[in-house]
């Protein structure tokens, strides 16, 4: 019997860790119980912003890894997570990072070291506020946000006061009043308890992007034999699945302690909401540009993704079947 430690920084009741575990029962049913996977939750063992690296050493043999937080080293994985408008579904935006990977080799130059058993896409966030309701986007103006990076300059050019911190700072700012809001998906009114500490929620469709999110050491991976690199190889559709529907379940029970809190839904007017696309696609624009500096063609990334999204949530890598 061989055993691997899966390590995260999520409690075993947060929807990621659910999916977790259904892919580990999968493990252990598809082997026999030859493999084993022994998870280590709650941060134990993996740092946040350096999981990558320590997967590479051998600190956990599989762990959840976040690109799109990691300081230097994963520049195109964090930006590209910027270039999915129109892929609005869990499924659609993992479709699109594989349409990306597979056009792009520089993709997997930023992986090296780590073999990725599965990529993760997620809710689209909306706007949830403190005090002030946002009906529109001419709402933002003057709001102290918390906003994830490639978001800041779209923000302060709507108006708003965009500032970046620890998603895990949020619950306390937003009880202070430190800040007005922050933009985050529906199921963090549940899973962060939000719907304690703010009042509206306004549902803008804020694209985001899918990243590899859990891999192993390539190492580790070396290390195993022919079957259980293909029990593992198979098992990446099932955790992806499993991402997907612990996800969807989390938007709804986020959905419930809006209405248990009293939290008050807004919905973005349409032309607002096409607006707001534009700018989100011109600034991603931009960013992929900027990725020179990096020695980085993004924008060869860039045309890849926006070609592959032929309808919204329709996903045709380079536009065609």
């Amino acid at each position: 019997m061989t055993e691997l430690t899966y390590a995260t920084p999520y409690p075993p009741s947060h929807p990621f860790s659910r999916a977790d575990q259904r892919w580990i029962d999968y493990v252990a049913k598809a082997s026999g119980g030859s493999l084993r996977i022994r998870p280590i939750w709650s941060g134990a063992l993996l740092s946040s912003d350096m999981s990558m690296e320590e997967l590479r050493h051998g600190v956990a043999d599989i762990g959840l890894i976040t690109p799109i937080y990691t300081r230097g080293s994963t520049h195109l994985i964090r930006t590209q997570s910027g270039f999915y408008s129109g892929a609005e579904s869990f499924e659609s935006q993992v479709a699109l990072y594989h349409c990306i990977e597979a056009g792009d080799p520089q993709v997997n130059r930023e992986l090296e070291g780590l073999k990725v058993l599965a990529v993760q896409g997620g809710l689209l966030p909306g706007v949830l506020t403190r005090d002030i309701p946002v009906r529109s986007l001419s709402d933002l103006r003057g709001l102290r946000l918390r906003a994830p990076t490639e978001l800041l300059s779209v923000l302060d050019d709507l108006g708003a006061d965009p500032v970046n911190m620890p998603m895990a700072d949020v619950y306390s700012a937003l009880a202070k009043g430190v800040i007005d809001g922050v933009i985050a998906p529906v199921d963090t009114l549940k899973v962060l308890h939000f719907a304690e500490v703010a009042k509206y929620y306004n549902t803008l469709k804020v694209p985001r992007g899918a990243y590899p999110s859990r891999a192993i050491g390539e190492r580790r991976w070396n290390e195993l034999t022919d079957a259980q690199r293909s029990i593992l190889t198979e098992g990446i559709p099932v955790w992806e699945a499993a991402l997907a529907e612990e996800v969807q379940i989390g938007a709804e029970q986020g959905r419930a302690a809006a209405a248990d809190g009293g939290v008050e839904m807004f919905d973005m007017p349409q032309q607002d909401q096409i607006r707001f696309e534009k700018l989100y696609l011109r600034d991603a624009e931009r960013n992929a540009q900027r990725l020179e500096r990096y020695g980085i063609d993004g924008l060869a990334a860039f045309r890849i993704a926006r070609s592959s999204v032929v309808a919204r949530n329709q996903i045709e890598c380079g536009g065609r079947e």
